[in-house]
């Protein structure tokens, strides 16, 4: 299965290149200000008072910056970042193993966090609130709780579907900070500021072509950058200008919406084989041939803010605009 440019894992090289392009401080962070300054208003006051952060539940879909913003905060605090994600964490051992290693004022970010099973989460409870592990041995009338005092953490919950996490975790971060899709001129700041440190040169136009079609999220549209680097280079330039950001859109098959192929998929999906809707996810995930929650959480997102599908009591509609679209 070949990698999707705007959602597919990054190979080794891609990872390693989109550690240099994160921001390293906070005003190199472009956009999302609200949460920005939240989140540095929280770090002052924790270096303050020499303690650690209050835990932050950071939600919004996938590439707008919860990680690098994760990256930020340890590395304002003098701390260690702890990376894990959610379901990767099976057993209630695994979670107990990392916290049991925190040091004092360590982060912790738990990615997906919402994907965590619930026997699992049950740990985080005591651990957030206390900073204490209840731990229960044996079974029955024999059983007994141990408790295990835990160095005070700072856990940063990341989420794509908050509404997915329980109340009782909900509630135990101090503070809930959204991630909206960001505007075109900004991804454009962030296009024109990572051209640079990669030293390839965009015109203006090039700059917004790349911005208006990588779906308000700044990991995708560093994903097309280096593509559009790449056809640059092979034709013997470091000058990009809106020409070869189009021929470079056009290989990889990007539209002018920023859809790919698969985008169009799920829509033609929907017009060939349901009459534009409505259709359940359930029914769709099986003609696709796609895991619904992959479709939940990684297509369905931007297609419903571009207006292209709509969500209805019956199931998912195919929009006028995308009908349009696919004319």
């Amino acid at each position: 299965m070949s990698e999707r440019i705007v959602t597919g894992d990054l190979n080794q090289n891609d990872r390693e290149q989109e550690t240099q392009l994160r921001p390293q401080n906070f005003s190199e962070f472009i956009g999302q200000k609200k949460v920005v300054d939240n989140i540095d208003l929280m770090v002052k006051s924790a270096i303050v008072r020499k303690t650690a952060m209050d835990h932050v539940l950071l939600s919004g879909p996938p590439g707008l910056g919860k990680t690098s913003l994760a990256m930020l905060i340890a590395k304002s605090l003098g701390s260690e970042l702890h990376l894990v994600s959610g379901p990767a964490i099976e057993k209630k051992g695994d979670l107990a193993a990392v916290l049991t290693n925190l040091k004092p004022r360590d982060v912790l970010f738990i990615d997906e966090i919402h994907r965590l099973h619930i026997t699992v989460e049950e740990i985080l409870y005591s651990a957030m609130e206390d900073f204490r592990l209840d731990i229960l041995i044996g079974q029955g009338a024999s059983a007994r709780t141990m408790q295990i005092d835990l160095a005070a953490f700072t856990l940063i919950g990341a989420t794509t579907r908050s509404g997915l996490l329980s109340n009782p975790l909900r509630d135990r971060f101090m503070a809930h900070l959204n991630f909206d899709y960001y505007e075109p001129d900004m991804i454009a700041i962030i296009v024109l500021n990572n051209a640079k440190k990669m030293g390839i040169e965009l015109s203006a136009d090039a700059k917004m072509q790349i911005a208006k079609r990588s779906r308000g999220t700044p990991r995708i549209a560093n994903r097309i950058l280096r593509r559009v680097r790449d056809f640059a280079l092979v034709g013997g330039s470091n000058k990009v200008d809106q020409k070869e950001v189009a021929a470079a859109l056009n290989l990889l098959d990007i539209d002018d919406l920023g859809l790919d192929s698969m985008d169009r998929k799920i829509l033609n999906v929907m017009k060939s084989y349901y009459q534009g809707g409505p259709v359940g996810i359930d029914a769709l995930s099986a003609t696709l041939g796609e895991d619904k929650q992959t479709i939940e959480e990684v297509y369905e997102p931007y297609l419903l803010k571009q207006g292209l599908i709509l969500r209805t009591p019956r199931g998912r509609v195919l929009s006028e605009h995308a009908i349009s679209h696919l004319s």
